[in-house]
């Protein structure tokens, strides 16, 4: 699952065919899985003690290893006899770029008697992606330098903002009580901070991090120094006057540094820096990668229906090398997303060997880049190797396979737009009713306004902008996200297994219906007759 950066997409978003032949007898809309297809707990453990081990290096996209983990997939849905749907066999190819910092890039503070640089990824890091369909931030700033304090009560309105060149602490103010110094410090502070900022038009930010939000610089480097994009037109051909987010650069206070007051520490006064101004240019170099989604399908059985779809969806992609811990610096991705990866090929292994094949067509994407900022499933549903529109719902597992065996995770029927996802959320709860042993179904994170955003945060995100209904499954976040520590010991195999379980009845379900599960026009005329 992505991790939010810093949350801006949010905080800035104002709002964030079927064949014409006579159709066949139609079975009950959901049959149980025969004892023979159901997924079990072996196989499971089985593929990912494999897929996230050591060996595959953590998967990274663009990457031999990220490669190698597709060729894992692909040979695993050759012995199942799975037919290929993507632009070459099984593999879609998804053009990406990497982007890094060019040597013109300058970060200077200058007074009358001098010039001082800072030093580009060390002294200062520039925010060049704030998610979603946002432009990225300006590539130029200039102005005077001001110093607006911690950011806290009236500090923006005691000196002017509007284009100026702002600096501020992401901290508490001396005498603090800790528990408000522990809010004040913490990551989703420099959100909240951003948000009052920006809409006062400063001509850059400058946010100098203290206390549990210090490491923030350290991974924004390093995820910067590994970003990668969609191929497409560079960000530096956009003009900065059609970004209307400002210039934002993070870093961390430092005794003597231009762009302090002097005692800042004991007097965090919002004060101008008299005869201090600030310049800054970002230069992107940008290569070209080659990486891939893997596409797979089992052909439907109903001439009517055959030839629409109903899509799982997994990434395969995570972290790759991470700095040591104790000694260990593979992120296995285990959880994230080794288990809905290995979910996929256990409800291919179903599907494939089942009896009688569902009348619908199943489709099985293992996208890629999902940790980067969901590349490979924005890439797919702009370029999809089937018709979009003739997906009929679309399934996501993400991070299946910990916390309490008893419950899981449902995102989408009342998060999704329009509520084009509310009937599969009804056939969810009834597939789920069918269950031996039914999930409790946690909902909190089913909001556009949940603080973890979860909804904005994995693959189905991009299918549903495309007015797929969709459902995310999930088994929730851990100690061990996005950690090294996420490893193929610490996944409860059996909950993993009844995961799939219920992600294959509601498959069977949805294959099997006459339609589509959306709001039907009669329903619909119904319910706006009675308003």
């Amino acid at each position: 699952m992505g991790k939010p950066y810093l949350g801006l997409a949010i905080v800035l978003a104002s709002a964030f065919a079927c064949s014409a032949a006579p159709p066949t007898p139609s079975p009950s809309p959901f049959e149980p899985a025969t004892a023979a297809s159901v997924p079990t707990a072996g196989e499971l453990k089985r593929d990912l003690t494999v897929f996230a081990s050591d060996s595959f290096r953590g998967r990274e996209t663009g990457t031999n290893d990220e490669r190698r983990a597709a060729a894992f997939l692909v040979a695993r849905l050759t012995a199942l006899g799975l037919t290929g749907a993507g632009d070459s066999g099984f593999y879609q190819r998804v053009p990406l770029v990497s982007q890094a910092l060019g040597p013109a890039t300058r970060f200077t503070v200058s007074t009358p008697s001098r010039t001082m640089t800072l030093i580009p990824m060390i002294d200062l890091v520039p925010i060049l992606d704030i998610g979603g369909d946002e432009p990225p931030p300006k590539a130029n700033a200039e102005g005077a330098l001001v110093f607006a304090g911690y950011g806290v009560g009236n500090d923006f309105w005691n000196v002017p903002i509007k284009g100026h060149v702002v600096v501020l602490v992401n901290g508490a103010p001396p005498r603090t009580a800790p528990n408000e110094r522990a809010a004040l410090e913490s990551e989703s502070a420099i959100t909240a901070r951003l948000e009052r900022l920006i809409p006062m038009h400063p001509a850059g930010i400058i946010i100098l991090l203290t206390g549990a939000s210090t490491d923030v610089a350290t991974r924004i480097s390093r995820e910067l120094s590994r970003s990668l994009e969609l191929a497409g037109p560079s960000p530096d051909a956009l003009p900065d006057g059609e970004r209307p987010v400002p210039m934002i650069l993070i870093g961390r206070p430092s005794a003597g540094s231009p762009l302090l007051p002097p005692g800042w520490t004991g007097d965090g006064t919002p004060r101008v820096l008299h005869g201090r101004r600030f310049t800054g240019h970002i230069e992107l170099r940008r290569q070209g990668v080659s990486s891939y989604n893997v596409v797979a399908v089992v052909p439907g059985t109903d001439p009517a229906l055959r030839r629409t779809y109903v899509a799982y969806g997994a990434h395969y992609d995570h972290l790759g090398i991470l700095p040591p811990d104790h000694g260990d610096s593979v992120a296995n991705g285990a959880d994230d997303d080794g288990s809905g990866s290995v979910a996929l090929l256990a409800l291919a292994r179903a599907f494939a060997s089942a009896r009688s094949a569902p009348r619908r067509s199943i489709l099985f994407v293992w996208h890629v880049g999902e940790e980067k900022g969901l590349l490979g499933s924005a890439y797919f549903t702009e370029h999809p190797t089937v018709p979009i529109d003739s997906i009929v719902a679309q399934i996501n597992a993400d991070m299946i396979g910990r916390n309490n065996p008893e419950s899981l995770y449902v995102v989408g029927p009342l998060a999704a737009p329009h509520g084009q996802s509310r009937v599969l959320g009804e056939v969810v709860d009834s597939v789920n009713r069918a269950l031996a042993h039914p999930f409790v179904f946690n909902r909190d994170w089913d909001s556009l306004s949940s603080p973890e955003q979860i909804y904005y945060r994995s693959d189905h995100y991009n299918y549903a902008r495309k007015g797929v209904p969709i459902v995310f499954f999930t088994s929730g976040l851990h100690a061990d996200y996005h950690r090294v520590t996420d490893k193929p010991a610490k996944i409860d195999y059996d909950k993993l297994a009844h995961v799939d379980l219920l992600m294959l009845n509601l498959g069977t379900a949805l294959a099997n219906r006459d339609i589509r599960p959306v709001e039907q026009p009669s329903v619909v005329s119904a319910k706006r007759r009675t308003r």
